[in-house]
């Protein structure tokens, strides 16, 4: 609603502002972009300049701005912060519209969000900036999500699950929702900046119309799409949002293609936070992660492509072997890599300077920025002359000139352009003929001013024939009273003076029109021309996008043949055959981190699904057995992203999924304690991990009580034993030194631990993965390292004595025989003895009593009732909450 009694330009604000809701208006007056009312108090806050006011009709509105020349500086800011923002710019001379005594036109020209912008000041050049819309019909969930800046566009449909792993594994800048959801936000989106769009966007066959106008086709059957009814709604809903943000056809976006997922492993958000693939857990930064380690890519495609691989490594074996091929013919070359690195360095980022091209966002800095990147490529295409790999090969032949573009652009824009078009003197001399003709008679008007003189003298031969300027009458003749009868009929007189007389000619009009037009004249055709050679640029638009993506995979190849050359990498074998088996692993992060002159120690892994499926490894604190486990799985990750990995050997058979449940956090927004979000992650391993999985666990437990814990752990290594479906390769590390006995119970458990010493009541960290099982936490030990007060630890050792005191039986096979109770496959008939920690005021029960009191007859009758095969771990957490609760 616009709001009576204000001023005609606060009318004009309220009246633009209610047709942009949910943003931040940024109102052009003069030379400042100003803000009002409640978007005026949040630009104060957030970008912290000063609050005023502003007399509005009598009221005081609160007012905020800054120069419009600082647009590029606070702009980015409000957007980083998750605000929508709409520049409102003049759309006509405050002059005339002076003369016409109204106020100055202005409109919206751009609609600035996380998800669509285009700014270099907002985009990190190595990651995408996702926008996604959601639609779901019943089961069926229709994603789309798309880069503006790259022009990349992708639609899927899956179920609930899949999708929200999907919108983990993207982390979009933004998300569509509509506008009915408001009420029962989804959990999984809550994390992102939302954005809820009318729910009429969704309705009858609007989206789709949207999309087949945009594209330009009857149908989208071209796209491989059309089936994907719940998708394309998304996808339309997407395609009309950016439309209405950018105020621009977006010609672009060239195609929409279906994702597939299937030749690839989908990570949860778990496993890329425990692995620290992109981000560190300890602080959320890039710096100690994978990616840092392994970006030495040279392009911003080429860091974004590499991201991309990180998070979805293959795994089918044929498509890795190939990169893997790939990488090595670059790293058997050195000289050759260098030279490759070398020519890609000065390309820059081709995707998205054709995307702002392509949008009309550009500049003629940006135009030249295309012709340079383009000199580049002849150079590297000559590079990869002789290689003989089919996917270096087949870049190469992707690897085109383009020199008819790059003629265009560099006999158009001159070699070093100035930063706005407003400027001026950006195209060539020589590129357009009416251009250097204004252009000579503005740089020579004073030449032609003086040649129109020494003409004017021969003509009248009056040698004091004077010729002037000023700003009433223009150019003028000035001839004294003594020559009036040497004055030619042309002349025509103007002003009368005491000693002389003041004349124009048609001529000295006509080039005094043209000298004063000059400058304007320049200005418009200079944009004309630049308009024109841009609509131009943009029609190679699907060219050039191409040969990013060729140079994108090229430079990911080049980036781990140089980091396999740096670091001693070494070629894995891919197979499909279910064993991994490395030689001297190590974590490739950690041993760049050590300090100067210290080793990283190797390790060897050896994990298959028939003889060692499930590796228990033991061990104290700060021993390693967290690092172990992480650099097993990201040796198995990059192996599978197609690079070389850092080991003395590999044998990778490739797995179809990581799962990891490392470490412990609360999830506090949710009323989540710590053990309850070790049991949804460790429910989520068990009912989506396969045979071919891998899966890392570490610390199963330790959120909850050790009797409680000790149970969870040991019946989920049997759990991951037992059933087929779930029988994936496990690595699992643990304090609870109980499950070294199920490596005699069960014939694919293995006994790990990693080695320590004692001496003289301290230990000494080996960080050597031996076999066989540890017996000692050696926690008090790591206590007094860390600088716990003696008093402390002598009273620690005082109750570990007395703890140990105590004893926890787990039966034979023949004593659980005679209480009937239900016994797992192949114990080995022996009675194993080991000491738990109890509460020194409860007496310590056996885990299975010989003879029972009937007071516990009932508790009997439900472990009895319970199917341990069959049980999860949240089954198991519920039953044992339940035995706790009778015996209290």
């Amino acid at each position: 609603m616009t709001r009576a009694g204000v001023t005609p330009l606060m009318r004009q604000y309220y009246e633009i502002k209610n047709k942009y809701p949910g943003t931040i208006l940024l109102f052009r007056v003069g030379d400042f972009y100003e803000t009002f009312a409640d978007d005026a108090v949040t630009v104060s806050k957030e970008l912290g300049i000063t609050l005023t006011k502003r007399n509005n009709g009598g009221d005081q509105t609160p007012l905020a701005g800054f120069p419009y020349h600082a647009l590029d500086t606070y702009l980015p800011k409000l957007v980083k912060k998750g605000y929508r923002v709409a520049v409102c710019d003049q759309t006509q001379d405050p002059e005339e519209a002076k003369l016409q005594r109204k106020i100055v036109e202005r409109e919206v020209t751009e609609i600035v969000t996380p998800g669509t912008a285009l700014s270099d000041r907002l985009l990190d050049h190595h990651r995408n900036n996702y926008l996604l819309a959601v639609y779901h019909h019943g089961n069926t969930w229709g994603t789309a999500y798309a880069d503006i800046s790259t022009a990349e566009f992708y639609i899927h449909e899956t179920d609930q699950k899949e999708h929200q792993q999907l919108v983990n594994s993207l982390q979009p800048a933004e998300i569509l929702l509509p506008h009915r959801w408001k009420k029962q936000l989804d959990e999984a989106y809550q994390a992102f900046t939302i954005t809820w769009m009318d729910d009429w966007i969704y309705e009858g066959d609007f989206t789709y119309q949207r999309l087949t106008d945009h594209f330009q086709t009857h149908s989208l059957k071209g796209f491989g799409v059309e089936s994907m009814k719940t998708g394309l709604v998304a996808a339309g809903a997407l395609l009309h949002y950016v439309q209405e943000a950018q105020k621009h056809t977006l010609s672009h976006l060239k195609k929409i293609k279906p994702l597939d997922w299937s030749d690839s492993m989908l990570l949860d958000s778990a496993t890329k936070r425990n692995l620290e693939l992109t981000a560190t857990m300890q602080d959320g930064s890039g710096d100690g992660s994978l990616i840092s380690m392994l970006d030495v890519t040279c392009t911003p495609m080429g860091a974004r492509l590499l991201r991309r691989r990180i998070q979805q490594p293959l795994r089918n074996p044929e498509p890795i072997q190939g990169r893997l091929d790939a990488v090595e013919q670059l790293h058997s070359l050195n000289e050759r890599r260098q030279r490759v690195r070398s020519s890609l360095q000065p390309i820059g980022d081709l995707e998205r300077l054709m995307s702002r091209i392509a949008l009309g966002r550009c500049s003629a800095r940006e135009l030249r920025r295309l012709e340079e990147a383009l000199s580049h490529i002849a150079p590297l295409k000559e590079t990869l002359v002789g290689i003989e790999d089919p996917l270096l090969l087949e870049i190469e032949q992707r690897l085109i000139p383009m020199d008819e573009l790059r003629h265009t652009l560099d006999s158009a824009i001159v070699d070093e352009p100035p930063a706005g078009i407003r400027d001026g003197g950006f195209i060539r001399e020589g590129y357009a003929e009416a251009l250097d003709q204004w252009r000579n008679l503005a740089n020579n008007s004073k030449a032609i001013v003086a040649g129109i003189h020494q003409d004017l003298i021969r003509t009248t031969g009056i040698n004091s024939l004077k010729l002037g300027y000023n700003k009433v009458f223009g150019y003028y003749i000035e001839v004294t009273k003594t020559h009036n009868e040497k004055i030619p009929d042309f002349f025509i007189r103007k002003q009368t003076l005491v000693n002389a007389e003041r004349y124009i000619t048609p001529e000295l009009k006509e080039v005094e029109e043209k000298i004063l037009r000059a400058e304007e004249e320049i200005s418009t055709l200079e944009e004309s021309l630049f308009e024109s050679l841009r609509s131009h640029v943009a029609t190679y638009t699907e060219q050039v996008q191409e040969l990013a993506q060729a140079i994108a995979e090229l430079d990911v190849y080049q980036c781990l043949a140089e980091i396999a050359f740096r670091n001693h990498y070494v070629k894995p074998v891919i197979n499909d055959q279910d064993l991994i088996h490395i030689v001297g692993g190590r974590h490739p992060v950690v041993e760049k981190s050590l300090p100067l002159g210290e080793p990283f120690i190797p390790n060897d892994i050896t994990v298959d699904n028939q003889e060692q499926q499930i590796l228990i490894i033991t061990g104290p604190n700060m021993a390693g057995k967290s690092l172990i486990l992480r650099q097993t799985g990201l040796i198995v990750l990059m192996a599978q992203m197609g690079s070389f990995v850092p080991a003395t050997s590999a044998v990778i058979g490739v797995v179809d999924k990581i799962f990891t449940r490392v470490g412990a956090s609360d999830n506090l927004a949710a009323g989540e304690s710590t053990f309850l979000v070790e049991m949804n992650e460790a429910a989520n391993i068990l009912n989506n991990a396969t045979s071919k999985s891998l899966l890392l666990w570490d610390e199963v437990g330790r959120g909850t009580s050790t009797f409680d814990g000790l149970s969870i752990a040991w019946s989920l290594v049997e759990y991951l034993h037992h059933h087929p479906g779930v029988a994936a390769k496990t690595l699992f590390a643990t304090h609870y030194h109980e499950l070294n006995e199920l490596a005699n119970r069960y014939p694919r458990i293995r006994n790990y631990n990693v080695q320590v010493q004692e001496y003289g009541g301290k230990i000494v960290f080996l960080r050597k993965l031996i076999p066989g099982g540890a017996d000692h936490s050696y926690g008090i030990q790591v206590a007094a390292m860390a600088g716990l007060p003696e008093g402390v630890l002598t009273r620690a050792r005082e109750i570990l004595q007395n703890l140990e005191s105590h004893t926890l039986t787990v039966t034979s096979s023949d004593e659980a025989l005679k209480q009937d109770l239900p016994m797992p496959q192949k114990m080995s008939g022996k009675t194993l003895t080991h000491s738990i920690p109890t509460q020194p005021s409860l007496p310590q029960l056996p885990l299975f009593q010989a003879e029972l009191d009937p007071h516990l007859q009932t508790i009997i009758e439900k472990i009895k009732a319970s199917d341990v095969d069959r049980m999860t771990p949240i089954d198991a957490l519920m039953l044992l909450s339940e035995l706790r609760r009778l015996l209290s």
